[in-house]
């Protein structure tokens, strides 16, 4: 019997190029990436490396030019309609005007949710997301951390077995990072979700991920794929550890090799 775990998301020779009034842009070019069920993939690079394009892509957000794409099995567009991802944004994304539960169930009112079922799952993932209490509260009334758990709540509340983050933790403090990081993998390994997660920091990317994906800009490619071998269990003063400055020394010439053509 085969246990290979199954491939949430497969890219072959994908690529995507822009046109431009000034030419065409290669935003993708040749990725090759499987993500399997369960994996919690980094993504990291300099900014214009293709990096959220990528998760664009997966969403159905953008499309590709060339090369093959599937999302469990299908194409994006399927997934997209299957509701098979959540997706949190740089930013919160929250209405102001609705409250945090109501946020959290704009989603489940779309697909027709029933009151009960609705306010039973926003129970489950305030909870999940250590916001229980919170959910009378509106987002001004919530620090940037809260509110971007909160946005994390919401993505969690159509229970999809895909998440896609495109830098949820960029804008905001290195303590409060360092906090997000340490319940995003608790929440990961609760849920048994399978994570794409976009970043600029190297700690990050090497301290929450079992694979890490390093892309080069102009043309978007992939110049390097680490498997980690960090156990799940990760306290945050695992980033002092030989094993992690190694990976992220690895990290950090991937990086670097791909502006060595410039």
């Amino acid at each position: 019997m085969n246990s290979e775990p199954f491939s949430v998301v497969s890219a072959k020779d994908l690529c995507l190029t822009f046109e431009t009034n000034d030419g065409p842009v290669h935003a993708l070019k040749d990725v090759n990436l499987e993500v399997k069920k369960g994996d919690f993939v980094s993504f990291i690079g300099p900014s214009g490396c293709g990096k959220t394009t990528f998760l664009r892509v997966i969403a159905d957000l953008e499309q590709k030019t060339a090369g093959e794409i599937t999302v469990n099995g299908t194409s994006p567009e399927n997934a997209r309609l299957d509701r098979a991802y959540g997706y949190v944004f740089q930013a919160a994304a929250l209405y102001p005007w609705r409250t945090i539960e109501k946020n959290i169930a704009l989603p489940l009112e779309i697909m027709g949710y029933t009151k009960a079922d609705q306010a039973r799952r926003i129970e489950k993932v305030l909870e999940l997301v250590e916001l229980s209490g919170f959910g009378k509260k509106y987002p001004w009334q919530l620090s940037g951390g809260m509110q971007q758990r909160a946005s994390i709540a919401r993505a969690l509340a159509f229970d999809a077995d895909l998440l896609l983050m495109d830098e949820p933790f960029g804008a905001l403090d290195e303590i409060v990072r360092d906090h997000l990081n340490e319940q995003l993998l608790k929440l990961w390994a609760a849920t048994n979700k399978t994570i794409c997660f976009v970043t600029h920091s190297i700690p990050e990317a090497v301290y929450l991920s079992t694979k890490i994906v390093v892309m080069s800009p102009r043309p978007g490619r992939v110049t390097d794929i680490i498997d980690s071998p960090l156990p799940k269990e990760r306290p945050l003063d695992i980033r002092e550890s030989a094993e992690f400055l190694a990976i992220a020394h690895r990290v950090r010439e991937g990086l670097r090799a791909g502006h060595s053509y410039e």
